[in-house]
């Protein structure tokens, strides 16, 4: 019986239109959480896969020795591919010439991502038997020999690499690339028992496997073994990937934020137009056991329903939105399973979570209502909503993010909300308290009516700026992000390299590149040390490290104790290196460290750092922490020491330069005027960067835009959960004679103040929330964000005004008795 009144309440309430809001809301947040979920999903799969061609490969494994073949075992149990290879330097001989080279042989399959450019096209499988392929500069610094001599074996030259898709920028082991295959190396002796040789095997499979082998593989590593992918520091763009990845992220769990939003309002509303029904019902003898299953009944129908929708309107969206993204980002389409269940479980728990606090409200609403409605029964602490809504936006968004330190973030950012609208924005809304009901202007009813729903404004208020902090803080993330990866590769970003630069050429090669306009950076002298001791403390058991485009990201087997480093002396504070803590010095016994490489090493200002170079002891102290753009392709160094501590070492230098196309007759004068000079081509890196930032800007683009349309569907909520109030009192105002014009600018203004008050509020709620988002999880140097403090009041007022003008329109055109009725 109780079940078939509450089915036939909810036909009745539903054909009505009293739960068509809260079915909007959960479809809304259905929709919102599984469209963008799935959506993000897809651009960073497609990210990955584009970035992962750095390394041709989705994971590597590196060390000195070949790996275990248990773990090859494992490989093939989940399914994987891979590939091994060696890496080795040698000299090879062509007639009376020589040549030092770094030996690369691979297996067949190689490489499992990407491919082997050649100078006639791309490569289609390897070099057969008896034959290598070479750079270009091995023929041209050999003489254009037909073929050369490696060990005891003597290859054909048959052709040219252009690229290697795994080529990386290994600027301080610049020997040119010589390409075999794996079976050929025996034959060579070269490799013997002691060879310095770097092993390597790349796995691609599916996520899922990959996962399941990273858990196994990890936990087994040594010291001396490295597990990479494109977000381990070996990619160039491993930076670029992770901040993206985090701001998609960022943009579905603010996703999350809007839903939830929705469904408070939505259901807060339908309780409150239902405290007249539970009053009569109660009269009527209902039991309170009774009324309850009524109303979970009628949250949980709608809240089926509302999924339903929600996850057929989020696949449409998917959809929508993947007809507008270019083939490379349309070619990775994850499982649709996490974006589904999530919507599912986000539906349900939000709804239910976020609708407690008014249900609770609702069932304890006196009978005496009937009588008396200002009665409200109970009045429950506000606290317990704020806790329930705290904590299953917590839930729900490290569920989905699984980033305790963004879902604290916003978690920090609803409180701060809170707390502003309590202290800020009650205290400017009864500031229309002494205007009374008088109706002498349009401001003073705008006014009169923000007071008389003061408490409805203030969840209005919550409504706005929320999704008002949502699209400022994305609208900001975005473009910072895009700002810094345009600095990180501006128009003109050096594409060659040079290394190995005798001393007495320094000069001779700043003038070559003079007189040929060429734009180049400042020569670095590069010396070998070993840092031996911290504050006296040996090096025994400290880890090394690895970096983008640091010297020893490219050597195997370096990151155990006493690693050797490539140290480096100047003047002067390079270009993009930025001092974080103390100041720049020249002092003789002070040296310059990056910060990341001294949190790794446990180094702190004022510590003092001993080096072994060429057999002597330096000992220096640190002046200042520095920050640097390692994607920059310009010399970066861990360790800057003054000139007078390094200059009677022997050094080379390298130095990075940009050619245009019309330039390029000046590199083979480069290459026959200083044949000791190894030259490296990063063009075409450069280039494959550039593409990968232009798909995550239109991820960036494309997410914003849903983020957009999700905040105005959250604005049109809230509109709409005023809307019987509205009707009621604008007929009491039509029957005292209020002129339609008046109603019409006070009804403007009155959303316009609401705005503006929104706009304010979110300036401020958004900056704090940028400056933690920049500092603790973006790595981007925080700025304020002055002109929103006057456009953003400003935009909230135009656009809640125009909203709530265009909802209420048809209202504020109805005569007297039109509205009478409509009450």
């Amino acid at each position: 019986m109780d079940f078939a009144i509450a089915w036939r309440l909810f036909r009745r309430e539903f054909t009505q239109g009293q739960l068509v809001l809260i079915l909007l809301a959960i479809t809304l947040a259905v929709m919102s959480v599984s469209g963008l979920s799935r959506v993000s999903e897809r651009l960073q799969a497609a990210i990955s896969e584009q970035a992962s061609q750095f390394i041709a490969a989705d994971r590597i494994f590196a060390a000195s020795q070949p790996i275990d073949p248990t773990w090859l075992a494992k490989a093939d149990e989940l399914g994987l591919r891979y590939t091994s290879s060696m890496r080795f330097n040698s000299v090879i001989f062509a007639d009376d010439e020589m040549l030092l080279v770094q030996v690369r042989a691979v297996e067949s399959g190689y490489p499992l991502k990407g491919s082997i450019d050649l100078a006639s096209g791309t490569a289609q499988g390897l070099p057969g038997n008896g034959e290598a392929w070479a750079e270009s500069r091995i023929r041209a610094l050999l003489g254009n020999p037909d073929s050369i001599e490696l060990g005891q074996s003597r290859f054909a030259l048959t052709q040219e690499i252009s690229k290697l898709p795994d080529g990386g920028l290994s600027l301080f082991s610049a020997s040119p690339v010589l390409l075999i295959t794996m079976d050929q190396v025996a034959a060579t002796g070269v490799v013997q028992p002691g060879s310095r040789v770097g092993y390597r095997t790349q796995f691609v499979g599916s996520v899922e496997a990959l996962k399941q082998f990273d858990d196994f593989i990890k936990p087994q590593l040594s010291d001396v073994q490295r597990w990479q992918d494109v977000r381990s520091g070996e990619s160039p763009i491993a930076s670029s990937i992770r901040r993206a990845e985090r701001f998609l992220l960022l943009a579905s769990l603010l996703g999350i934020a809007l839903a939830c939003a929705a469904i408070g309002i939505a259901a807060n509303r339908y309780c409150q137009r239902h405290f007249d029904v539970v009053a009569m019902l109660k009269t009527f003898g209902a039991s309170a056991n009774q009324i309850k299953l009524i109303f979970v009944s009628h949250l949980t129908l709608v809240t089926s329903v509302g999924v339903v929708f929600g996850l057929i309107m989020g696949a449409g969206l998917d959809s929508l939105v993947s007809r507008w993204l270019p083939p490379e980002l349309m070619a990775s389409a994850p499982a649709a399973t996490r974006p589904i269940v999530l919507g599912i479980v986000t539906g349900f728990f939000s709804a239910f979570m976020f609708s407690a606090y008014p249900i609770l409200r609702l069932l304890a609403i006196p009978p005496l209502r009937v009588i008396q409605r200002q009665l409200e029964g109970v009045s429950w602490s506000a606290w317990l909503n704020g806790l329930l809504s705290l904590i299953a936006m917590a839930t729900l968004g490290y569920l989905y993010s699984r980033s305790l330190s963004l879902t604290l973030i916003v978690v920090a950012t609803a409180l701060l909300m809170g707390l502003l609208l309590l202290f800020v924005g009650l205290g400017f809304i009864r500031l229309g308290h002494s205007i009374g009901l008088s109706v002498a202007s349009p401001l003073q009813l705008a006014l009169a009516s923000l007071r008389r729903r003061g408490r409805q404004n203030s969840v209005h208020l919550v409504g706005f700026s929320t999704a008002l902090v949502l699209l400022l803080t994305i609208l900001a993330l975005r473009q910072d992000l895009l700002a810094d990866w345009q600095e990180q590769l501006p128009e003109r970003t050096p594409n060659y390299f040079l290394v190995n630069i005798a001393p007495d050429e320094t000069q001779p090669i700043t003038g070559f590149f003079q007189e040929r306009n060429i734009e180049h950076t400042d020569l670095y002298p590069v010396i070998r040390g070993r840092m031996s001791h911290i504050n006296g403390e040996p090096l025994i058991r400290r880890s090394g490290d690895s970096t983008p485009m640091d010297e020893e990201s490219e050597q195997e087997g370096r990151s155990g104790v006493g690693r050797e480093l490539n140290l480096t002396f100047k003047s002067s504070l390079p270009p993009n290196n930025e001092i974080v803590a103390g100041q720049w010095s020249s002092a003789p016994d002070d040296v310059s460290i990056e910060e990341d490489f001294a949190k790794r090493m446990g180094i702190e200002m004022g510590d003092e750092l001993t080096f072994t170079i060429d057999g002597q002891a330096v000992t220096v102290t640190v002046a200042n922490l520095r920050t640097l753009q390692w994607e920059s392709l310009q010399p970066n160094f861990f360790l800057i020491f003054a000139p007078e501590k390094l200059a009677e070492f022997p050094a080379t230098y390298i130095g990075s330069f940009y050619l245009e196309d019309h330039q390029q007759a000046s590199l083979l004068e480069l290459v026959r005027d200083y044949p000791t000079v190894s030259l490296i081509d990063v063009g075409a890196i450069v280039e494959q960067m550039r593409q990968i930032v232009d798909q995550v800007s239109l991820s960036l683009s494309l997410v914003l835009v849903l983020v957009v349309c999700a905040s105005a569907l959250v604005m049109l909520a809230q509109t709409e959960a005023s809307m019987s109030q509205r009707t009621r009192e604008l007929a009491v105002l039509r029957t005292m004679g209020a002129p339609g014009r008046l109603l019409r600018w006070s009804t403007a203004l009155e959303f316009g103040l609401l705005g503006a008050l929104a706009g304010l509020l979110a300036v401020i709620v958004a900056e704090v929330a940028l400056w933690l988002l920049k500092t603790q999880v973006f790595e981007l140097t925080n700025q304020m964000h002055w002109h929103w403090w006057l456009l953003s009041p400003i935009s909230g007022a135009v656009v809640v005004a125009v909203l709530g003008w265009w909802r209420c329109r048809h209202l504020l055109s109805q005569q007297c008795a039109a509205l009478l009725r409509a009450s």
